[in-house]
């Protein structure tokens, strides 16, 4: 089994921009090939999460450095990351809801119909890495990416495209530069989106939940430019919780319905509801902290706002 590594990406200020694009990439799709066996089953749930979060944080990149490797250039890879996580996505929803989601309220609730539901949910977790996530990894589609990425990043195939000259500037300019005018940017989209936002707004609370994983990615990216980057993300943390729970209750959702497509047992679907209401208490009992995590975070020290963070 692989170990979770916390080592940041080996990033430094002399790289140009368009090099320290190709380390982030690197260091994500190494780390996630470290898992592609252990994902191939839920022996081990880590496995499909790791992979789908490096993953996810490659398409974070090709987002964020979308003024060094344009959109068009990383299309064709970011549509085949796209249909990966994919593949996997119902996996990970089944293992957070059976491992997690199950588990902190198993026999708490008043209501029969658990064990039924936990069955359900097991049968389906078992269909889908038996007929999705194994065969897409050991599919000729994900080979051919597979090979095909690792050459695009190692050779920097970017830099070959038909850019313009502002483009070219951005991929040579130094990462000491770069990486603060790259955080200050995704910094306003968050802080555009969030200062007086309708809470009551799904799609708009899930866009600002998407930049701030953009925005603590960012950070993450460049962890060894700065000192107190860790103490910056930790002011996020009550913020992506809050915004985490509500994109869990709208996965619920969907998942449930999946699961129950073909019962019209009794038991089980009250238990489902009943979970359903017990999720959503919580979050409307933590959505009264958000303005106190919002100013956590807009009055956090900002480690990129100068040299090393002092």
């Amino acid at each position: 089994m692989p170990e979770k590594s916390k080592n940041p990406v080996p990033v430094n200020e002399g790289q140009t921009a368009s090099e320290a694009a190709a380390s982030i990439f690197r260091h994500h799709f190494e780390y996630l090939l470290e898992w592609e066996e252990s994902a191939k089953s839920w022996d081990d749930i880590e496995g499909v999460h790791q992979v789908r979060v490096s993953f996810r944080k490659i398409r974070s990149a090709f987002s964020l450095f979308r003024d060094t490797i344009p959109k068009a250039v990383s299309k064709p890879w970011n549509e085949e990351i796209r249909w990966i996580a994919g593949e996997m996505g119902m996996a990970r929803d089944l293992d957070v809801f059976i491992d997690e989601g199950l588990g902190a309220i198993r026999g708490k609730l008043p209501f029969s119909g658990e064990q039924k539901l936990v069955a359900l949910a097991m049968e389906a977790r078992a269909k889908t890495y038996q007929q999705q996530v194994r065969p897409m990894l050991e599919s000729e589609r994900y080979a051919v990416f597979r090979s095909g990425f690792r050459e695009w990043y190692e050779t920097r195939g970017w830099e070959n495209a038909d850019l313009n000259k502002k483009l070219r500037t951005n991929q040579q300019m130094k990462l000491a530069k770069y990486s603060r005018k790259l955080l200050d940017k995704q910094e306003r989209r968050v802080l555009t989106l969030g200062t007086n936002i309708d809470r009551s707004d799904a799609p708009e609370m899930h866009r600002l939940r998407i930049e701030c994983k953009k925005l603590r990615y960012a950070a993450d990216f460049f962890k060894p430019l700065y000192s107190g980057v860790d103490k910056f993300i930790n002011h996020m943390k009550g913020l992506q919780d809050i915004l985490g729970v509500m994109n869990d209750i709208s996965v619920m959702h969907k998942l449930l319905d999946t699961i129950l497509a073909d019962t019209n047992d009794h038991e089980t679907l009250e238990y489902a509801g009943a979970i359903v209401g017990w999720r959503t208490c919580d979050f409307y009992h933590q959505l009264n902290n958000f303005d106190r995590y919002w100013d956590e975070f807009t009055e956090a020290t900002h480690p990129w706002w100068k040299k090393n963070g002092g």
